[in-house]
């Protein structure tokens, strides 16, 4: 009975050994010495054939092989635009501010600086969701226009900032809407004024400026109302929200509605 505990310990440990070893030769198998061309023509292949996670690999070990090569750079940059078109902008945004903390001065800094950007203007997601990505990507595109402003990049970074303005004001809009449907009117006025201020040249002012005016007639400012509606009138003349203005201020209802809601009960008393 000993002898056959004894024998089946000794096969367990001869057996764990041997998965070790095989582990052990596992791991030095992984380090191979390649040439440093032959590793970067392969990242490139693999970033050709789409395999952007073998193709970050890949220029990573153009890096850890070779570091002190003219490829080594290169490499960097490539890693991280690999990680981007493989949608891990993390891991993007990490080997981005490695490159520019290590190569400020490189001639690819600022192409390194707008991938950033895009890294985050590509997380942008819609308006009901937090928006401290969008503010993240417009940091990074204003920062591309600021350093490298005659660069084809500051160029396209300049449509982003609009759109990422526009994408703010949008966050902004959503939020006032809300407070105007539950009747916080002071709330609602605080968000489209910031609209009307901040964002005054994207597409959702013309709408701040319609709640605006309702949310004046809600709390009886008539002249207030009139003001803003002016102001609306006068800068978007053919806008579908300066004629649901207009028909609100002179009717008080809005445009296809049947029943006066509790602006119009209010403008009752008012006109």
């Amino acid at each position: 009975m000993n002898v056959s505990v004894s024998f089946r310990s000794l096969s367990c440990v001869a057996a764990l050994t041997v998965m070790l070893t095989a582990c052990a030769g596992k791991k030095e198998d992984e380090y191979v010495e390649r040439p440093v061309e032959d590793i970067y023509n392969s990242a490139v292949d693999a970033l050709l054939d789409q395999r952007y996670a073998t193709a970050a690999r890949e220029f990573d070990e153009v890096e850890r092989q070779h570091p002190y090569s003219v490829w080594a750079t290169k490499a960097q940059l490539m890693a991280a635009y690999a990680h981007y078109q493989n949608n891990r902008y993390d891991d993007a945004i990490v080997a981005l501010d490695r490159f520019i903390q290590l190569h400020p001065s490189n001639r690819d800094a600022p192409y390194a600086y707008y991938l950033k950007a895009l890294c985050y203007y590509e997380q942008i997601s819609d308006v009901q969701r937090d928006a401290k990505m969008t503010e993240l990507a417009l940091r990074a595109l204003e920062e591309v226009v600021r350093r490298f402003p005659d660069t084809a990049y500051a160029r396209d970074a300049r449509l982003k900032i609009d759109l990422t303005y526009d994408h703010l004001a949008g966050k902004e809009m959503e939020v006032g809407r809300f407070y105007l449907k539950r009747g916080h009117y002071i709330g609602a006025m605080n968000r489209f004024k910031l609209v009307v201020d901040k964002y005054q040249t994207t597409s959702h002012v013309p709408e701040a400026l319609h709640r605006l005016v309702e949310c004046y007639l809600a709390l009886g400012l008539t002249e207030e109302a009139r003001k803003v509606a002016a102001v609306l009138g006068h800068n978007f003349p053919g806008s579908e929200w300066y004629k649901d203005t207009y028909y609100l201020v002179e009717t008080g209802k809005l445009p296809d509605t049947e029943e006066p809601g509790f602006i119009a009960r209010a403008l009752r008393s008012i006109f």
